[in-house]
């Protein structure tokens, strides 16, 4: 009987608690969602007067940006943050994933509790260090290595990003293959395999959705980058031909231009066109990092 009276009360307190929190993680689901619905019409708002006076495809697919000239053409843009984002991912994403995979798998206790500390740590350095760090001393580096003119170029912001996405990717990936069952390595070693072979076929795949989400915010976080690429990618508006030469990212252009730039005026629209393009595109790399969840989760 004193069992069942400690009990009730329990019971008594969950049945309140749990709708209560149920309509808690509801409502911050929904003020979640009106965030992104507000945002996207305040770009709509004032990005879409830019088509007033220049048609969307000139807008998109036309070569210059000179706001002095009244020409604003964004392709030279996106075309910038599309390089130096995916420069950032071929070097982020496999790095990343290896050290997500050291850190779980193969590195000893000791080592892994000071290496995550060390990788949660990077994740939180302000960016405006990154960029001073790119610089002060990546820049001059690969300006003497390639023998060119000036080391702010796109190769500089990919390493830069790169190094700001890898803690995300590392600390998010590392937690999905911990998550994996570990019935799993053990069924593939008494199968035979060896410990690599069991990281690799079976470890790794089983935490194929964790890691697709890993990266995908690290994309997320390369791509929305603002004062790194601000200060290390040159910020010359031309098409881009190679890592090797200078290039301007929307995110750049809008930070550069914004504070400058008269209200109500078509550049002042322009650059709220800029940021619903970024939108777009960041919307569409979540959609696709959704999808690919969830064909990995119909496969399982």
């Amino acid at each position: 009987m004193i069992h069942k009276g400690k009990a009730n009360p329990a019971k008594k307190m969950r049945r309140l608690t749990e709708p209560l929190i149920e309509k808690f993680v509801t409502l911050n689901g929904a003020i979640a969602i009106i965030f992104v619905v507000l945002i996207m019409a305040f770009l709509l708002m004032d990005g879409l007067p830019t088509f007033r006076s220049v048609s969307a495809w000139k807008f998109l697919f036309g070569r210059d940006w000179y706001p002095l000239s009244e020409q604003f053409q964004t392709l030279s843009l996106i075309l910038g943050s599309v390089v130096v984002t995916l420069g950032a991912v071929v070097i982020a994403v496999p790095i990343g994933i290896a050290a997500a995979i050291y850190l779980a798998e193969i590195a000893p206790l000791r080592v892994r509790e000071i290496l995550k500390p060390m990788v949660e740590v990077l994740a939180g350095i302000p960016s405006v260090v990154i960029g001073f760090i790119g610089m002060i001393v990546l820049s001059p580096w690969i300006k003497n290595v390639f023998d060119l003119p000036t080391g702010m170029t796109a190769l500089t912001g990919s390493v830069m990003l790169a190094f700001m996405a890898m803690p995300t990717i590392i600390s998010i990936s590392e937690d999905a293959i911990i998550a994996v069952p570990r019935d799993y390595n053990a069924g593939s070693l008494a199968l035979g395999a060896t410990s690599w072979q069991s990281i690799i076929g079976v470890t790794v795949p089983a935490a194929k959705s964790g890691i697709i989400a890993a990266v995908m915010l690290g994309i997320g976080r390369a791509i929305g980058e603002t004062m790194t690429v601000l200060m290390v990618t040159g910020n010359a508006a031309v098409i881009p031909h190679s890592f090797i030469q200078p290039v301007r990212t929307m995110t750049a252009t809008i930070a550069a231009e914004m504070g400058e730039v008269a209200q109500g005026t078509p550049h002042y629209y322009s650059l709220f066109a800029i940021g619903l393009v970024l939108f777009a595109m960041t919307f569409l790399i979540n959609l696709i990092a959704d999808l690919a969840l969830q064909g990995t989760r119909v496969r399982r």
